[in-house]
């Protein structure tokens, strides 16, 4: 349900993002956009990042998109096993820890504990966390704005503003 008025002429995801707030709706487009065109993360685990924040936040629109890289996606029930994430065997370390880091990320980041530092630092760089923790951070803020307004259920991801 969307919980905003849009002119019924007008793209409700271009018309919000784009034109309402012409300030901040623009800048916030562009940071979404390179967090797909700019990342240097593998597949799998921005996928696994992005699907468990999609799972958790309820975005309709997220959780039925996926990253295609030059033609290449994650294969059929890669959504089902983000859900499984701790006991998969469809995943590696890392795409574990992506998924893992994501929905702490989102639901305890204050229980983030040392422990759960030594595995992230002996699997990922230094540059990637801080990659990751970008992504994340952009996919729960922005998904969670697109359900909340009842965007995710109306919207089509348009290929720039």
């Amino acid at each position: 349900m969307l919980v905003i008025d849009l002119p019924d002429d007008k793209d409700p995801l271009t018309h919000v993002w784009g034109e309402m707030v012409p300030g901040i709706g623009p800048a916030a487009s562009r940071l979404s956009l390179a967090v797909y065109a700019d990342t240097t993360l593998g597949l799998r685990e921005f996928e696994a990042a992005r699907l468990r924040i999609a799972q958790v936040n309820g975005c309709l629109f997220c959780l039925d998109w996926r990253t295609d890289r030059d033609g290449e996606q994650v294969e059929e029930g890669f959504l089902e096993a983000v859900e499984e994430w701790r006991t998969t065997r469809a995943f590696d370390e890392r795409t574990r820890l992506a998924a893992e880091y994501a929905e702490r990320y989102a639901l305890d980041h204050h229980g983030i504990d040392e422990s759960f530092w030594v595995r992230m630092r002996a699997a990922y760089t230094d540059r990637e966390i801080v990659e990751l923790s970008m992504c994340i951070g952009s996919w729960l803020a922005f998904g969670r704005l697109n359900h909340v307004l009842g965007l995710d259920a109306a919207c089509v991801l348009p290929s720039s503003f």
